[in-house]
């Protein structure tokens, strides 16, 4: 048992020191790409990401579905319907990670400075881990991925784009997009899982 505990502190220990060190780079990247904030560039592309905010994405989603509807095209309504439930499952998920964390946003730390605990602020200052455009922006791309292999590209270019441009506008560190991509790819494998279940559920008792 004693043998045990130790192992545990040492784990403990490993852990506490593998987010220390993150978090230095995340802050050693933000304020080596600070100034690139103000480049026209970089505010054009940060205000083209603001697609994946969470009402662009419902509102995408739900047109295919629509679109799918009204042509007659299952195929594309259900793809739709995954990017929904996908993009749904994935900010549930940010969302609750948003809710115990509290960490200061890029932008705001360059000024007031940085801190990163548990906590249950709802401030937008303080709401900088994951990143929920990352989280939907791939969790929707890889449902239309999923279902359009001819679209993977282009759709998962976007995603990265998205989440890249997040660091150098400060909106978000490093480890925020990389969280955030890893939920949304998570949530678009969860809903497959969930769908292929439901589908051997079904199947037996249709026949």
């Amino acid at each position: 048992m004693r043998v045990q505990a130790i192992d545990m502190g040492q784990i403990r220990q490993q852990a506490i020191e593998a987010v220390a060190a993150i978090e230095d780079a995340d802050l050693a990247i933000t304020q080596a790409l600070a100034h690139q904030r103000h480049r026209p560039e970089v505010r054009h592309a940060g205000w083209l990401s603001e697609a994946a905010d969470q009402p662009p994405l419902v509102a995408l989603s739900t047109a295919v579905i629509v679109g799918g509807l009204v042509a007659r095209q299952p195929a594309m309504a259900r793809t739709g319907a995954r990017m929904l439930a996908a993009h749904a499952l994935a900010t549930a998920i940010k969302t609750a990670i948003k809710r115990s964390v509290d960490r200061t946003r890029p932008d705001h730390a360059l000024v007031a400075g940085y801190r990163m605990e548990r906590g249950d602020s709802d401030t937008h200052e303080l709401s900088s881990f994951p990143s929920g455009h990352t989280a939907g922006a791939v969790a929707v791309a890889e449902a239309v991925a999923a279902d359009a292999p001819v679209l993977a590209a282009p759709m998962r270019l976007l995603a990265a784009g998205v989440g890249i441009v997040q660091v150098p506008r400060c909106k978000h560190y490093v480890s925020d997009v990389v969280v955030g991509a890893a939920i949304g790819w998570a949530a678009q494998r969860i809903v497959a899982g969930f769908e292929r279940k439901l589908e051997t559920w079904i199947q037996p008792r249709r026949g």
